[in-house]
């Protein structure tokens, strides 16, 4: 605000305009994040319910007689870990506050923690352009998801992390993406992808949806759950990249409906203060202006009055002149 002290009311007034326009461009911003946001939130809060009852089947299937006893091969860890996978969850654009600043700080703290090789599964071109400015090895690129993905969006990057675990590549895979807790409060969050950790019942890991206890009710599957492991798991692979997906879909809106408000919020304040400046830069303006006035008309007065005291000598002496002369003109007449 010190530039704006010798700024003119001109300029003040067109900032002023700017500020407004700009005010009205993040309105409805926010007003479209926060639908987006809505419609994002719908879809993680049914999505939720439908992961962990899939968990809870394919917990009971692996826990079968003929399964648990040779794990399937996404199931399985490996004894050595040599090369690990991470899948990036980011936005395709800025404007969203924090989000991606907070996703990219914790995939920075996890690759420097990471002792062995990372290579990123990037989803979305913010995290693509940061790893590729920080020298990190990309694997596959995908920015084209849309904000409503569906199934069929998620299946591509699904495909490569199984692919890479199944063919050696990757020991391990890695999801990072950001887990929507409310409108305010979103958290970046880092869970294991592959080998599944909660079918092999690990009980440290946080992030299992459901508990790892093994039911003891028998059920008979057709057809038998070896057969419907090899098809289920993929797909559960699947529904956790996609069930991120919402999960980051809903933060980002939320993030950028925040962000949106605070910065019309900002705006509205810096026009009021700019208003102020501007009423203060008039005033002083149009104080100016009578001061000038005040000024010029007294010293024309001034002006005025010294032409008028050299004039009255002058004046005077040839008006007795005249008077003197009219005076001796009578009285030669009368004498005469």
């Amino acid at each position: 605000m010190e530039s704006l002290s010798v700024a003119t009311p001109r300029e003040i007034r067109r900032r002023i305009r700017s500020i407004k326009n700009i005010a009205k461009v993040t309105r409805a911003m926010e007003m479209v994040a926060a639908a987006k946001m809505r419609r994002a939130q719908q879809q993680v809060l049914a999505m939720r319910p439908y992961a962990e009852k899939a968990w809870e089947v394919l917990v009971h299937l692996a826990s079968q007689r003929g399964v648990s006893e040779e794990l399937h091969p996404l199931l399985r860890r490996r004894p050595v870990v040599s090369r690990v996978g991470l899948v990036l969850i980011t936005s395709n654009k800025g404007l969203c506050g924090a989000y991606n600043h907070n996703v990219l700080r914790l995939a920075d703290d996890f690759l420097e923690r990471t002792p062995v090789p990372v290579e990123l599964i990037t989803v979305g071109r913010v995290g693509r352009n940061a790893m590729l400015r920080a020298g990190r090895p990309i694997l596959a690129d995908f920015e084209n998801i849309p904000d409503q993905p569906s199934l069929t969006d998620v299946r591509p990057v699904a495909r490569v992390a199984i692919d890479d675990f199944l063919s050696g590549r990757l020991d391990e895979v890695y999801l990072l993406y950001t887990d929507f807790v409310n409108t305010m409060v979103q958290r970046p969050h880092v869970r294991r992808l592959l080998p599944l950790p909660c079918v092999t019942f690990e009980t440290d890991q946080p992030w299992c949806p459901v508990s790892p206890t093994i039911s003891q009710t028998e059920y008979v599957y057709e057809p038998d759950p070896r057969e419907l492991l090899e098809g289920l798991l993929p797909r559960f692979t699947e529904l956790q990249i996609y069930e991120a997906l919402l999960e980051a879909s809903a933060s980002e809106h939320s993030a950028r409906m925040v962000a949106m408000r605070s910065a019309t919020d900002n705006a509205q304040d810096l026009v009021a203060d700019l208003t102020l400046t501007y009423n203060q830069a008039r005033q002083a303006a149009i104080t100016k202006e009578m001061l000038d006035i005040a000024g010029g008309t007294e010293a024309l007065a001034k002006m005025k009055g010294r032409e008028f005291a050299e004039r009255m000598p002058a004046q005077s002496s040839a008006l007795s002149s005249r008077r003197g002369a009219g005076w001796r003109f009578t009285g030669e007449s009368v004498g005469g």
